[in-house]
């Protein structure tokens, strides 16, 4: 036989191996996910879509990219939905003293899973000082991202500051309150609750409510 038939038939072996191999380990890791083996623990769910094994796959590996910042105990909640032609995904990941989330809506949810993914880690590298800046941060920030010297972007400058009498009211109240206004939120005290609340506009002609949580 000769070399030149070997060598290629050995290569052919060789590139069955290896794809074999990354096929296993692939299989492997996704199997563990959710399961705090060795990678963050993934909350999937879908609205007005079926969670295909594809799409949990597609999170898997993109948002993936993300645990080289996390330790395997963080969670992230990821939820897939559609309205009409818009497929959106949100990302949340509940952090010590912090909440870090992001949303990205396109005509294909692989595309919204590629760009929510890029969101997150800017976010990671922007406010890293703040996000780590406490003794805590191990908990759910690896080592090697804590000690990591990003160059942070300009901080965040408030330039104005407004104070007001806050009023007790209703929720129903405070969105007339807003609508008269010509706001897009508006904060009151609830009567109900004597808490400070925040009433905001939702797409569809609706309202949301914020309350906080203790």
């Amino acid at each position: 036989m000769k070399f030149d038939t070997i060598l290629e038939q050995n290569s052919k072996v060789l590139v069955t191996y290896f794809v074999l191999c990354y096929n296993l380990f692939k299989h492997i890791s996704n199997a563990n996910r959710g399961k705090g083996v060795d990678v963050m623990r993934y909350i999937i769910s879908g609205k007005n879509i079926d969670v295909t094994e594809s799409l949990k796959t597609a999170v898997y590996e993109k948002i993936g990219k993300l645990e080289r910042y996390f330790t395997p105990d963080t969670e992230i909640h990821v939820t897939l939905s559609v309205e009409k032609e818009r497929q959106k995904i949100e990302v949340t990941i509940p952090v010590k003293g912090s909440i870090i989330r992001a949303e990205e809506t396109s005509n294909d949810m692989y595309v919204s899973i590629d760009l929510v993914e890029e969101i997150i880690e800017r976010q990671l590298r922007k406010y890293k000082n703040k996000l780590t800046n406490h003794k805590q941060a191990s908990i759910n920030f690896n080592k090697s991202f804590i000690e990591d010297d990003f160059a942070e972007d300009d901080g965040i400058k408030i330039v104005k500051t407004k104070r007001f009498a806050i009023k007790p009211m209703d929720a129903e109240e405070a969105c007339v309150q807003m609508e008269l206004l010509g706001h897009n939120f508006y904060v009151f005290r609830n009567a109900n609750t004597d808490e400070v609340n925040v009433v905001y506009k939702r797409k569809g002609n609706t309202y949301g409510l914020i309350e906080p949580e203790y």
